[in-house]
C-alpha cells in the first residue's frame, strides 16, 4: 500500500513537467489558432540551450534555467515575425506544414551540432536527495521543485492574461483578430509576443527536462505528444487545465506502471483515449458546463 500511495504521489510530481511540456502550446493554440507540430522539437531546443550554457559558459543549473527562457523568447519572436504570421489565416493547414519543416529542420540542425549522443544537466546532490512525507514514503526534492514551477509558470500565465494590458491584447486576438485590428491592437506584435512567451515556458521545461533525465536531438517528437494529450484532457486552451491533464496522464502512467513497467505508456494513452470519448472538451472545460 505504501509503495502504491508513493507511486501515486510521483505520478502527480512528474505531472508538472508534463503541464510545463503543454503550457506553451495551449497558448499559442489559444490566441492563434495555430498548432505548432515544432514545439516538441523547440522543448528539446531549449534543453540544448541550457545544456550549452552550463557546460559551454560554466554556468550553474539554475541561472540556466534563468538565462535560456530569455534566449528561447528571443528566438520565439523573431520566429513569429518572420516565418509563421504570413502563414495565419483561416486555413490551419499552412502553418500546420510550416511548423512541421520548422521541427524537421529543427531536429537536423540538432543533430549537426549536438551529434545524436544522449546529453544530461546534472544537479549533483539535489538529484537523489529525497523528501520524506509520512511513513516509508519519500519523494525526489527535485520532483517537488519541478511541481513547483509548474504550478508558478502556470499562475503567472493565468495573471498575466487577466490583469495585464497584454494579457487583454491576446484574449481580444484570439476573440476575433480582425475586430482586434481595428481597434488598433498590432496583432503581429501581439502574436510575436504569445510565442516568445510560449517558447520562454520551453526554454523552463527544456531546462528542468534535460535535468530530469537525458535527452537526444530525437527527442521532440515524444514531448509533443505528451502535450497534445495533457491539453486535450485538460481542455484546449485553458491554462489551469494544462496542470490538471499534466497530474491526470502522470497518474495515469504512474498507476500503469505500478501493475507493469511495460504498460507505463499505455496505461496513459488509455487515458487519453478514454477521457476524449467522455469528456470531449477536457476536464477542465467540461467542469465547467
Amino acid at each position: 500500500m505504501t509503495e502504491l500511495i508513493s507511486t501515486i504521489v510521483q505520478g502527480i510530481l512528474i505531472g508538472g513537467l508534463y503541464a510545463l511540456f503543454a503550457a506553451g502550446l495551449s497558448l499559442v493554440f489559444g490566441i492563434m489558432r495555430v498548432v505548432n507540430l515544432a514545439h516538441g522539437d523547440l522543448i528539446v531546443a531549449g534543453s540544448f540551450v541550457g545544456f550549452a550554457c552550463v557546460n559551454t559558459l560554466g554556468l550553474h543549473p539554475m541561472f540556466a534555467l534563468l538565462l535560456t527562457p530569455v534566449v528561447m523568447a528571443g528566438a520565439g519572436y523573431a520566429l513569429q515575425r518572420t516565418i509563421l504570421n504570413p502563414t495565419i489565416g483561416q486555413d490551419i493547414l499552412p502553418p500546420l506544414l510550416v511548423t512541421f519543416g520548422v521541427s524537421i529542420i529543427l531536429q537536423n540542425a540538432l543533430l549537426q551540432l549536438f551529434s545524436a549522443d544522449n546529453r544530461k544537466i546534472s544537479l549533483g546532490g539535489l538529484e537523489t536527495s529525497s523528501l520524506k512525507i509520512g511513513e516509508g514514503i519519500a519523494v525526489g526534492w527535485y520532483s517537488v521543485i519541478v511541481f513547483i514551477c509548474s504550478i508558478l509558470v502556470i499562475f503567472g500565465l493565468q495573471m498575466i492574461s487577466n490583469r495585464t494590458r497584454i494579457g487583454r491584447a491576446f484574449r481580444a486576438a484570439a476573440d476575433d483578430a480582425d475586430i482586434a485590428r481595428l481597434m488598433g491592437v498590432r496583432t503581429s506584435h501581439v502574436f510575436g509576443l504569445a510565442m516568445a512567451l510560449a517558447l520562454a515556458i520551453c526554454g523552463i521545461a527544456g531546462v528542468l527536462f534535460a535535468i530530469w533525465t537525458s535527452f537526444t536531438p530525437l527527442s521532440g517528437p515524444g514531448r509533443l505528444l505528451i502535450a497534445f494529450e495533457v491539453i486535450v484532457i485538460g481542455g484546449i486552451g485553458s491554462i489551469w487545465g494544462t496542470l490538471i491533464g499534466g497530474i491526470v496522464l502522470g497518474l495515469a502512467q504512474a498507476i500503469g506502471g505500478y501493475f507493469n513497467p511495460g504498460w507505463q505508456t499505455l496505461a496513459g494513452h488509455i487515458a487519453f483515449i478514454a477521457i476524449l470519448m467522455y469528456w470531449p472538451r477536457g476536464l477542465w472545460m467540461g467542469r465547467r458546463k
